[in-house]
């Protein structure tokens, strides 16, 4: 059967825990005496919530294997350290942060996201700062967070000294939900960014920090308080955290098949540095439904039909496809039930991003 937002017929490749995401912490941030930024009619704190609730909605409805976290539920204030202890307690795979932005100028927009770096603007170090300078609600803070003052340039230096062991992984998850935003939402994509923020600081996983929109924009502040704009922005959100899901499902069972395989051989496994394996190669198959000449509307042709529907430019031609599975086998099964409305459908294959002939890369 599909699923409201894909296939619900893609499972993992491999019975057992090991190597599979299981486990996202989604974060609304601020909430509480915090109200975060402001719009004309609507508070960030609000925004944030109703999204980070049907993110998770999305994700229990069409992933019940995956465990989902949030660290708020309700309009409360949780404290900074503590919404990283609620991800490291639950063994998170992943932790996205979601706020929405504000700026003095009314016409900047867009969404961007986050991961925990060195800020390499002033832009960014703004951004960093706005979203930091909540610690100053808290009791001692200057004692929790070791003297650190969100205000000053000066404490951001410490970000510098950190080596994010997590950075590539984050990247990748920050990558996604752009992508999403700019290919299926509509948003402008101001890109993936670095910038010190402590809510991401002392996650022991990949994290990202997404602003869905700039609230000063009276544009965005319409459709992020709007029952249409959350719902696109969570189903992005959604389909972000699943397609790292496979991503990372699919990068992990290839390590362990090879690790498993010299296990029974009695040897150690090579180093990747000298071995053939290429675990950062990713095939993905789908489900192609559509082609046209020009760019189909968000309420026209597959998009009416298909809750998941993910597009790819080839020359001058846009091509639409549904569903998505590491396993040929699983597309497989979608496909005799994306035939009974599309008949002439038929699967394509990407590695590492490229489209490639599926008989390439079938089991």
């Amino acid at each position: 059967m599909l699923g409201l937002f894909g296939c619900s017929l893609w499972v993992g490749a491999q019975s057992s825990d090991v190597g599979k995401f299981k486990t996202v912490v989604i974060d609304a941030g601020h909430g509480g005496k915090d109200p975060g930024a402001l719009g004309k009619d609507v508070k960030e704190k609000d925004i944030v919530l109703a999204v980070a609730l049907k993110v998770g909605e999305y994700l229990k409805r069409e992933l019940p294997d995956l465990k989902v976290v949030y660290t708020r539920t309700t309009d409360v204030f949780v404290p900074l350290d503590e919404r990283a202890e609620i991800a490291n307690k639950a063994k998170a795979d992943l932790f996205v942060s979601i706020h929405a932005n504000a700026i003095s100028n009314p016409r900047i927009y867009g969404a961007e996201t986050f991961v925990l770096g060195l800020h390499r603007s002033e832009e960014n170090l703004e951004v960093a700062k706005k979203e930091n300078s909540v610690i100053i609600l808290e009791e001692d803070y200057t004692t929790k967070y070791e003297g650190f003052d969100p205000t000053s340039p000066e404490s951001y230096i410490i970000f510098e000294l950190m080596q994010n062991v997590y950075l590539d992984q984050s990247i990748s998850a920050a990558s996604i939900i752009q992508e999403q935003f700019e290919t299926r939402v509509g948003r402008r994509n101001r890109g993936v960014k670095q910038a010190g923020f402590l809510v991401l600081r002392k996650t022991a996983m990949p994290g990202v920090l997404v602003e869905l929109g700039f609230l000063s924009n009276r544009a965005e502040e319409k459709f992020m308080a709007s029952e249409e704009g959350q719902v696109y922005l969570a189903s992005a959100i959604f389909r972000s955290i699943r397609d790292y899901k496979i991503r990372f499902e699919a990068r992990n069972n290839l390590h362990l098949s090879r690790n498993e395989e010299a296990s029974v051989q009695g040897v150690m496994p090579l180093p990747d540095a000298t071995a053939d394996f290429k675990p950062q190669e990713v095939v993905e198959f789908r489900i192609q439904v559509a082609s046209a000449s020009r760019q189909i509307g968000e309420n026209e042709g597959p998009f009416r039909l298909f809750g998941d529907v993910w597009s790819y430019k080839d020359g001058q031609m846009y091509k639409y496809t549904t569903g998505l599975s590491s396993s040929y086998e699983q597309i497989s099964q979608l496909l005799t039930e994306v035939r009974k409305v599309i008949p002439d459908s038929f699967i394509i294959a990407f590695k590492d991003g490229e489209r490639v002939p599926v008989s390439s890369v079938r089991d």
